[in-house]
């Protein structure tokens, strides 16, 4: 196979051009902006100091620029992936402690080697196992403690915790002690971020400024109140006054860093990555299947784990903590212009120069803003409405969606994806335990077989067909001979039983067992089985077995073919009948 099948560079590399270039450094250009201050940003909400946020912004997107697939795609800290780190690594070490980074490096490592290994394997389905209302549930509830847990330093309280009812319960303790200097500014950062998420572009545009222009001053909007609110701290000494500030970040390169091998604090940490491994992974392949279709183009999710992968693995070695992709930033990133993953390459470069030569001007940034930054940011993932909307498409996806956004309210991050998860896989054994399966009969004047409780069919009182909208396994196996004994018993005339398999996808031992139980009690009862429209693949394995050998009808090709030739005349009166 192709190298650039596993190093895509080699394959967009090949024909990257100057109109290329341009594009993917005015996109660069753009996101570096957007994402000098949110990364800050996301280190702090990690509990992590804020130079571990720009480390991660830099080696993680080059790795990703040579493995990953998608063109638009911007890796980094994100700000669910950022609160897991908190309240996993917050379990073994205290905040600020070399032993609290040293096991969030451990974590991006671990998380890293996971999703490279689901990569390899090609084991990327197994996201698949987190439903969409589950997910939806989760992210808005950890959208709402992200922004729950930012209040203390908009407030200047001290407080913490890792659920809503720690949270709450540590503001309303300290609500009284509130610094009126820090409130101001984060009040005004916060008024004024979201006055530039909604109102700012719109205002520009009609003041006649070109859309282009208006777009970057817009991205720029957090840039704006990172250096107001710096200059407000100089100029009215509001450090003295209480208002807590960044202070000093290391000025340099990333370092060279080593994640734990301490087998203790692997064990500690697996759960956790496993868990910020499928989460990043499904919140970043969604994003990135999103763009790639506008453009009719398409990514390789395994490639993709492995890109994930290989980002980690350099965060852990570079300083930082476990990155993923970025819904906003990779909006921003596409919307810029993006046209290969080089743009994130040229991203890497301009955090590189910012945590170089920029970082001492960030001294006196108040630490409200930062907290302001994070709560507009996640105001996107919160939304309650889904709730509504599944109440009204389906009450099973409702509960899923309820159970998980109160498991992660009230028991927090982790505990809420396991819920999820085990709510993801229950909700699906419930559904196919009990598949939809309809009584069929001919439509008048066609060969073709609808359900009888819809339509205006015909039947045959010595025919029954059912309908099996579901494949075969061990959890629906007992529910299908119980529908076709109860069949039975409602039809005493019945002296042929048709199992109708068009959406039969695979049978499994049980359900094979139970096929063969099917066959032995209708044939004491002087009733044939027959099986119609029955998939090559499930065709091939039951030819593997001996229940064909002991089946006492036959199997054919379509419906019609088997109802025609164990009723050829209600079959032939249906076919003439013209009244549909």
């Amino acid at each position: 196979m192709r190298l650039s099948r596993y190093l895509p560079i080699l394959d967009w590399g090949r024909r990257y051009n100057g109109a290329a270039f341009s594009s993917d450094l005015m996109a660069a250009v753009i996101v570096t902006i957007m994402l000098i201050p949110q990364s800050l940003a996301y280190a702090m909400l990690a509990g992590l100091p804020p130079e571990a946020g720009l480390y991660a912004s830099i080696a993680p997107l080059v790795a990703y620029a040579i493995f990953g697939t998608s063109r638009a795609l911007a890796v980094g800290p994100v700000a669910v992936v950022s609160l897991m780190t908190a309240a996993a690594v917050g379990q073994i070490a205290e905040t600020g402690t070399i032993g609290y980074a040293t096991a969030a490096l451990t974590l991006a490592f671990l998380s890293g080697v996971i999703l490279l290994l689901m990569g390899v394997f090609q084991l990327g389905f197994l996201a698949n196992f987190l439903s969409h209302p589950v997910i939806s549930g989760f992210i808005t509830a950890s959208g709402v403690i992200i922004a729950a847990s930012q209040l203390r330093y908009l407030l200047g309280v001290p407080g913490g915790g890792h659920t809503l009812l720690d949270i709450a319960v540590s503001l309303s303790g300290a609500v009284m002690d509130t610094n009126v200097y820090t409130l101001a500014v984060g009040a005004a950062a916060l008024g004024f971020l979201l006055f530039v998420r909604t109102g700012l572009k719109p205002l520009l545009i009609r003041l006649r400024l070109p859309a282009r222009a208006a777009d970057i001053i817009t991205k720029a909007g957090p840039v704006f109140a990172v250096a107001a609110s710096i200059g407000a701290v100089v100029v009215f000494d509001l450090g003295a006054k209480g208002v807590a500030v960044v202070g000093t970040v290391p000025q340099g390169l990333p370092p060279f860093t080593l994640p734990s091998f301490e087998l203790e604090l692997v064990q500690l940490l697996l759960a956790s990555a496993m868990l910020i491994s499928v989460i990043g992974f499904v919140e970043s392949v969604s994003v990135a299947q999103t763009l790639a279709a506008k453009k009719r183009e398409r990514i390789d999710p395994d490639q993709e784990l492995v890109a994930l992968g290989a980002s980690n693995v350099s965060a852990s070695l570079s300083g930082g903590f476990p990155v993923t992709g970025g819904f906003a930033r990779s909006v921003v990133n596409f919307d810029a212009g993006a046209a290969t993953p080089a743009a994130g390459a040229f991203t890497a470069v301009g955090i590189l120069l910012a945590a170089a030569f920029l970082t001492p001007l960030i001294y006196h940034l108040p630490v409200a803003v930062l907290a302001a930054t994070i709560i507009v940011a996640v105001l996107s993932l919160v939304d309650f409405g889904a709730l509504g909307r599944a109440f009204r498409y389906s009450k099973a996806d409702f509960a899923a969606m309820a159970a998980t956004i109160a498991v992660t309210l009230v028991f927090g991050v982790e505990a809420g994806v396991t819920v999820g998860v085990i709510l993801s896989l229950a909700l699906f054994l419930y559904r196919t335990s009990r598949p939809h399966a309809a009584v069929v009969g001919q439509v008048p004047g066609t060969e073709h077989f609808r359900n009888v409780d819809r339509h205006a069919v015909i039947t045959s009182p010595s025919v029954v067909t059912l309908r099996v909208d579901e494949s075969l396994y061990f959890a629906n196996a007992r529910y299908l001979e119980d529908r076709i004994y109860k069949l039975i018993a409602d039809n005493p005339d019945a002296r042929h039983v048709i199992l109708m398999c068009p959406a039969v996808n695979f049978i499994d031992m049980s359900a094979l067992e139970s096929l063969e139980a099917i066959n032995t009690r209708l044939n004491s009862t002087d009733v044939k089985l027959h099986l119609s429209e029955v998939k090559g693949p499930v065709m091939d394995r039951l030819k593997r077995s001996h229940f064909l050998d002991a089946l006492t009808g036959e199997v054919f090709l379509s419906q019609y073919e088997a109802f025609a030739a164990l009723d050829p005349e209600t079959a032939k009166r249906a076919l003439a009948d013209k009244s549909v």
